[in-house]
């Protein structure tokens, strides 16, 4: 195991912590919500905004500590949303993971429950845990940044332009499957490394920007990535953990679908190489920044 992949299991394992200690005991809210939120955020995912969370903070001079519940919070706001992108009025998509989604493995009411659950969880995460200490101000500007990348301007809005973009009618064009995929995908990502941010005080608006130019071409890269492993996994899935070929049965608007699996693979590195220019000048954490980005286009889940 390399210095790179030492430092994601060791994120990883904190982001697990991070998240068990904060969903609430099966004996303080119905039990079988508390068990689909669980079954949702826990034992397993890339924790890939987590990742960011942490090594955006620590490049910002946050103390590990101070991570964990903007960490927490954006794994539970990811969470929610792959509860509810699952539901068959949705993606209808029965694999998340290795294992049945949500709606499966209790029904659908409940999945719509334990994303809502989990959703109003992260801004009271962000709002009220005792662990991070930072001004009123910041925690205020952590729910909005939170707020924007969830609601209309973000994930949702793109879901709903992805829905819009999805069947048998004709595709968008490239500039406008980069706008669903920037706020479906790509709005959670730069919050993350936005979040990080907020939580060392002495962050400025100047690492503010470099943190967020280089969350954007990741965020992109990553959901292109996303689009060509759907295409090369196959019906079985594999590694990925779902079907492969869903997009295209559904007839979704894709890079992969677009430009081809070459084009779209050469548009994953050229945002990959904007990210690694960013990197440079981002101190101690650089290298493994770097590494992360080359992570969202080279995995293969």
């Amino acid at each position: 195991m390399n210095d790179f992949e030492s430092a994601c299991r060791s994120y990883r394992e904190r982001t697990e912590r991070a998240l068990a200690a904060r969903l609430p005991g099966s004996a303080a809210i119905p039990a079988r919500l508390g068990d689909a939120m669980r079954y949702v955020c826990l034992g397993g995912g890339k924790r890939f905004r987590a990742m960011l969370v942490y090594a955006c903070g620590e490049t910002a001079g946050a103390a590990p500590g101070q991570l964990d519940a903007p960490a927490a919070a954006v794994e539970m706001m990811h969470a929610y949303s792959l509860a509810h992108d699952d539901l068959p009025a949705m993606d209808d998509d029965d694999l998340r993971r290795g294992r049945p989604t949500c709606h499966i493995a209790f029904d659908e009411a409940t999945a719509i429950l334990a994303g809502d659950a989990l959703q109003t969880l992260a801004f009271e995460t962000l709002s009220a845990d005792p662990a991070l200490s930072v001004s009123a101000a910041r925690r205020l500007r952590m729910i909005e940044t939170l707020a924007a990348a969830g609601g209309a301007r973000g994930m949702a809005g793109g879901q709903a332009l992805d829905m819009q973009a999805t069947g048998a009618g004709p595709s968008p064009d490239v500039a406008h499957l980069a706008r669903i995929h920037r706020l479906k995908t790509g709005a959670l990502i730069r919050a993350a490394a936005r979040l990080g941010g907020l939580a060392a005080e002495r962050a400025d608006d100047a690492l503010f920007g470099q943190l967020d130019h280089y969350a954007a071409s990741v965020g992109l890269a990553f959901q292109i990535t996303d689009d060509i492993l759907d295409v090369e996994a196959g019906p079985g899935g594999g590694a990925l953990g779902k079907h492969g070929g869903a997009d295209q049965r559904m007839h979704k608007a894709t890079y992969a679908g677009l430009l081809g699996v070459e084009k779209a693979k050469m548009e994953a590195r050229n945002l990959c190489e904007n990210a690694l220019e960013t990197t440079a000048s981002l101190g101690d954490n650089a290298a493994f920044l770097a590494n992360l980005a080359r992570f969202a286009v080279n995995r293969s889940f």
